[in-house]
């Protein structure tokens, strides 16, 4: 087996933003370099300044330097047959990976991460960061933060755990495959491996008589999907790993979509290795009303047809539980929360947690400004809305519809020069239901992430 043992420098840390500006390679065949290359690259746009402090690396330097495109076939030969090796493989990996892929051309290799590696082999290390591993096991580095030094650093790196005893079976542990391998997929046709995606979406895993057996989601389902066959962490990822005959998926473009595709068909198709997100049906919502002395009420209640519930649950229980939750983290009267019955003050304010609104103590104001918060929170935050997030492709836009409060389903719209109308994105609207795991994807995702736009209507 033939290694390339590579560092790069880079613009950035995100390999879709940045770009690359030095590479260097030394091919080993595990006993000596056999080949190497190195060279600045011009990334085709301005190098920050904080990145040009850390390794030297300047516009000037590379403004007269090839552009990737210009040896991208030479990285192609110098690499030919041989696993990719980097401390820190994933950073590098998915820059080389990128570059290639933004000139239309598929580079796959299997990877080895020599941090991973080193800390299996040499245990015990103070740092496995590659400047403070070399210095703490004696191996010179010449030019750290340029692609050379730390390239032939990692070479000494990995010909001290060649040879170490058990090297062999740590590699086969740590290998990351982006390539069909005889062995790890011997039970799956090779066309089944090469047409995987590198993009977000759902996937079906298949055992021999067709049966499905998990579905997941990813942003990259190539990575995802070869990472379960490769896992032997547990002897369930095992026994499923060994069970895959045949693999399916759907692109969704959007990851918010993809999370609701993937919750969706767990709970109609319960696939045996799918443990979370099966149960299916909703039976209650929390519903807020005001009193006749202006407070916000709470209470869980069977849910109607046409109703407009703060959140929905699987059972009274669960939704109650839920409003003890909203209860305890705003500071709220568990009288008006429906958790406690009596006629005029709650036990919370009898030992003097609950502020009064039970007894009109606290203001209509004070209390409902708490209310509505904790019913945001605990709600998608708007009773009527469209969430825009990316498509497909370039000329597409998914679309996520929550109508009353409740999720109603998804679809995808052609777009030219906009998306603005209600009627245009409910007619794409493809229904699904609304449940406790959809309300948790939906809320989870508009904290943590950035749609492209909201309609409210």
């Amino acid at each position: 087996m033939k290694y390339a043992i590579v560092d790069i420098e880079t613009t950035g840390g995100n390999a879709k933003t940045g770009k690359i500006t030095e590479i260097a390679l030394f091919v080993h065949d595990g006993e000596k370099v056999i080949d190497e290359f190195t060279s600045l690259v011009n990334p085709e746009c301005d190098i920050p300044p904080f990145i040009t402090s850390l390794t030297g690396i300047s516009n000037k330097m590379v403004k007269d330097a090839p552009k990737f495109y210009e040896i991208a076939k030479k990285i192609v030969e110098v690499t030919e047959d041989c696993v990719i090796v980097a401390h820190n493989s994933e950073f590098d990996y998915s820059f080389i990976k990128q570059e290639f892929q933004q000139l239309g051309y598929k580079y796959r290799k299997n990877t080895l991460c020599s941090v991973e590696m080193s800390r299996r082999l040499i245990p015990n290390c103070q740092s496995y960061s590659l400047g403070k591993l070399c210095k703490e096991l004696g191996i010179d580095l010449n030019g750290r933060h340029r692609a050379y030094g730390d390239a032939e650093a990692t070479v000494k790196l990995f010909e001290m755990m060649l040879e170490k005893e058990y090297v062999q079976a740590v590699m086969d542990e740590v290998m990351r495959y982006d390539l069909y391998n005889a062995k790890i997929h011997a039970n799956i046709k090779r066309e089944v491996i090469d047409q995987l995606p590198d993009e977000t979406g759902v996937y079906y895993l298949y055992d021999e008589n067709e049966e499905l057996i998990y579905i997941g989601k990813s942003k990259n389902i190539r990575k995802r999907i070869l990472q379960h066959l490769s896992n032997t962490s547990t002897q369930r990822a095992q026994r499923m790993a060994r069970g895959v005959r045949n693999i399916d998926f759907v692109l969704t473009g959007s990851e918010l979509i993809a999370l609701l595709l993937e919750s969706d068909e767990i709970k109609k198709h319960q696939p045996r290795y799918n443990r979370a997100q099966r149960k299916t049906k909703i039976h209650f919502g929390i519903y807020k009303a005001l009193d006749d002395k202006g407070y916000i009420n709470f209470q869980v209640a069977p849910i109607e047809m046409g109703d407009h519930p703060v959140t929905t649950a699987f059972s009274r229980q669960e939704g109650t539980r839920l409003l003890e939750k909203m209860s305890e983290r705003f500071n709220l009267c568990q009288k008006l929360c429906g958790l406690y019955k009596a006629e005029k003050s709650c036990f919370q304010y009898q030992i003097k947690q609950c502020k009064g609104a039970c007894v009109q103590e606290e203001s209509v104001e004070s209390y409902n400004q708490r209310a509505e918060k904790a019913s945001q929170i605990f709600s998608y935050g708007v009773s009527n809305v469209m969430l825009i997030d990316e498509g497909r492709h370039a000329e597409e836009r998914a679309v996520v519809q929550i109508e009353n409060g409740m999720y109603k389903g998804f679809g995808y719209i052609e777009v030219n020069g906009g998306v603005s109308k209600i009627d245009e994105l409910k007619a794409v609207i493809k229904p699904y239901k609304d449940n406790k795991d959809v309300n948790k994807i939906i809320r989870g995702y508009l904290r943590k992430k950035k749609l492209e736009k909201q309609i409210q209507y």
